[in-house]
């Protein structure tokens, strides 16, 4: 299985931090964020043996140069979409296209974005995929509608599988949440560019999902634990908080 971390974006409500610095290099209690993923993705063993980071010609030196001082257990490779802008950004799914088509990923394939930071192990959702063979979306219940209204929203039946999937609802239904993990069989990975070619939102993953759940199933895994989505600079500052009462200053 391979991992892709989506990294093109040019994280413009994080300025002045990001205006010269991708957001997955920002540190968290000393760490950068995209390091604490890929440690967290190491516990996984060898089911994961190539690891993609997808950025854009802004970052891409920047971000090649981390790869090469960075120790990782698993080889991982930069690649440069070519973009220079937010205004002429491929979007995550295109991006996402992009890794598939450069490096003709033809297996399975794990996708987190690489500005997520959670505290759990991704162990529990692996064997849920290989217990289900099937595509799988990390859900987390964000515990409020209002907050739920910025993200992408599920409901799932009885045997955990979403029958309902929105971006940004108006009026979620639900409090549970996506969290930009995803694990797609082979046959799944084929339908994105299926997506794409139907003229389809490229940008958010999610977006994705919300086409996806109506051509094959896909489940949901509820976790329990906390996720913090570093997209401005408040919550990047929260975040930081939190993480460091927690889990201290890393070393």
């Amino acid at each position: 299985m391979k991992l892709i971390l989506p990294s093109a974006g040019y994280a413009t409500r994080l300025w002045p931090l990001t205006k010269d610095k991708p957001k997955c290099l920002l540190e968290i209690g000393g760490t950068p964020i995209i390091e604490i993923l890929i440690h967290k993705i190491e516990e996984l063993g060898d089911a994961i043996d190539g690891i993609y980071v997808v950025t854009n010609a802004k970052f891409y030196d920047i971000l090649f140069r981390w790869s090469k001082d960075f120790s990782s257990k698993i080889p991982i490779e930069v690649l440069n979409d070519g973009t220079t802008s937010n205004e002429t950004r491929l979007g995550c799914i295109g991006d996402i296209q992009f890794v598939i088509d450069q490096k003709k990923i033809n297996e399975e394939i794990m996708i987190i974005n690489s500005d997520s930071l959670f505290d759990f192990g991704l162990k529990e959702i692996y064997n849920f995929y290989r217990e289900k063979n099937a595509p799988v979306v990390l859900i987390y219940d964000v515990g409020s509608k209002e907050m739920a209204k910025r993200l992408g929203v599920v409901t799932l039946d009885e045997r955990g599988v979403i029958n309902y999937f929105r971006e940004k609802p108006e009026e979620p239904p639900s409090t549970l949440c996506s969290v930009a993990t995803y694990i797609y069989p082979r046959e799944t990975v084929k339908l994105i560019k299926r997506y794409l070619d139907e003229g389809n939102n490229p940008d958010a993953p999610g977006r994705f999902v919300e086409w996806l759940y109506r051509v094959q199933p896909v489940y949901g895994y509820v976790y329990e634990g906390k996720y913090y989505d570093i997209g401005t600079l408040e919550t990047l500052e929260e975040a930081r908080k939190e993480w460091e009462k927690k889990f201290g200053r890393e070393k």
